[in-house]
């Protein structure tokens, strides 16, 4: 079976795009810890990677990238609120382009052919996760590999997401649920680091129009 390295949060999208992978890809999963705020996404993926099976799971902590951030988005910084909906402060620069080179040098140490991650078609006010940007660095990368390529030591990679494939989030659902059942209201998506989902801030309200555009009830329990 073809390898493929998928960028593993924890959250729906990942675990939903997973989950549609799962059947055509031997997975290995890789989580980052960043210094956001959010940090029980990495709980949610350790427990997940197992319920999936994936053939590995690595998480790596770049902590140190929350220093170069400093306080230019709301998810590293200590500062600044969390926005109910979308704004810009939301957007950590360039964040999926540090997640996916980092992945898919394991990619290609691996010769898999597939690195993916969560993005869908909701995301579009997102720029690291349209699909513009990813078939832009898909060929940046292949480029940086051209001479392993060519030679055959390498195998040239596609960057993959549920965007390209046109889906939403709740299609991502729809998928999710049938793979992981109800354990899928464990995944986590909150911007905030508390015992709850919050209930408040933009990823849980986006969650929250999912389940409701999917007719899924949803049982994630929120402090609102």
């Amino acid at each position: 079976m073809k390898k493929a390295v998928i960028v593993f949060s924890g959250g729906i999208d990942s675990v939903c795009a997973a989950s549609f992978l799962k059947s055509k890809y031997e997975l290995y999963g890789i989580s980052f810890s960043y210094g956001q705020k959010a940090n029980r996404e990495i709980v949610a993926a350790k427990t997940f990677a197992k319920k999936l099976g994936l053939k590995e799971h690595k998480i790596v902590d770049i902590d140190f990238m929350k220093s170069l951030y400093g306080d230019s988005n709301v998810l590293t910084s200590k500062k600044r609120k969390i926005p109910s909906k979308f704004d810009y402060s939301i957007v950590v620069p360039i964040r999926n382009a540090v997640f996916l080179s980092i992945a898919s040098a394991w990619a290609y140490t691996l010769n898999a052919s597939v690195v993916a991650y969560g993005a869908h078609t909701g995301d579009k006010n997102y720029p690291d996760c349209r699909p513009a940007f990813a078939k832009k660095l898909e060929s940046a990368f292949n480029q940086g590999e051209i001479d392993g390529i060519n030679s055959g030591l390498r195998k040239d990679i596609s960057i993959w997401s549920p965007y390209r494939e046109g889906l939403s989030k709740s299609d991502l659902l729809k998928i999710g649920i049938k793979t992981m059942g109800n354990s899928i209201f464990n995944t986590w998506s909150c911007y905030a680091s508390k015992k709850l989902h919050c209930g408040q801030c933009e990823s849980c309200n986006n969650r929250k129009a999912a389940f409701s555009n999917a007719k899924i009830n949803d049982r994630t329990k929120y402090l609102k």
